[in-house]
C-alpha cells in the first residue's frame, strides 16, 4: 500500500471518489481541504481530508476520513490517520483533531494514537485529539457515550466487546 499526500489546503486538490464504495464522497471534490490518500495498485483504498482548525492555528482538523466499503476492518483507516497526523507534525501543527460519529471510526483514531477530549460537536460527534494525555484512561469513557445512540445489534456487539478491552495503539509505520 501507498500512503500519499495529495496535498496541502491552500493547493486545492480535489479527488472524485465512486459514492457507492465511499462514505463522504462528495466531500472531496472539494477544493478547500488537503487531501491524503491510501493506492493500493494504483487504486484508491483510503481518504483523509483536513485542514487547520478555525479556532486554533497551532491545530490541524481531520474533517473526513473513509475506507473503501470492501476494504474496511483491516486497519487502513487507521494507517491514513497516523500518516495525516505525522505529516502535519513535521509541517509545524502541535495538535491534531478529529470528531468521529461512530464506534469504528472512534476505534481507528484510537489506534492512531488519538484521545478522546470528553467534547461533543455536530449531532453525535465525539471529538478526539493527538496528543492525547490521558488517552488510555479516557478510552473507555468515550466509547460508552455511544451507548447512548440508537445502535444497530453489530455496532452494540462492537461496542460492548470493546468495553472490556485495553485500547490499542497499532506499531505500524507508512
Amino acid at each position: 500500500m501507498e500512503f500519499e499526500l495529495l496535498g496541502w489546503p491552500a493547493e486545492g486538490p480535489t479527488l472524485r471518489l465512486d459514492y457507492e464504495q465511499f462514505s463522504y464522497a462528495g466531500k472531496f471534490v472539494m477544493s478547500s481541504t488537503g487531501k491524503a490518500v491510501v493506492r493500493e495498485d494504483g487504486d484508491v483504498v483510503a481518504a483523509a481530508a483536513f485542514d487547520p482548525d478555525r479556532t486554533d492555528d497551532s491545530a490541524l482538523r481531520i474533517r473526513y476520513v473513509t475506507v473503501r466499503r470492501d476494504r474496511r476492518g483491516e486497519g487502513i483507516g487507521s494507517r491514513l490517520l497516523r500518516t495525516v497526523r505525522e505529516r502535519a507534525s513535521e509541517r509545524g501543527f502541535g495538535r491534531v483533531v478529529i470528531a468521529v460519529n461512530n464506534p469504528f471510526a472512534y476505534e481507528a483514531a484510537s489506534k492512531a494514537g488519538f484521545g478522546y477530549t470528553g467534547e461533543r460537536t455536530g449531532l453525535a460527534e465525539r471529538v478526539l485529539a493527538w496528543p492525547a494525555p490521558n488517552r488510555d484512561e479516557r478510552y473507555r469513557e468515550g466509547l460508552t457515550t455511544f451507548r447512548e445512540d440508537d445502535l444497530e445489534s453489530g455496532v452494540a456487539e462492537f461496542v460492548e466487546s470493546r468495553e472490556t478491552a485495553p485500547p490499542v495503539v497499532e506499531p505500524f509505520s507508512t
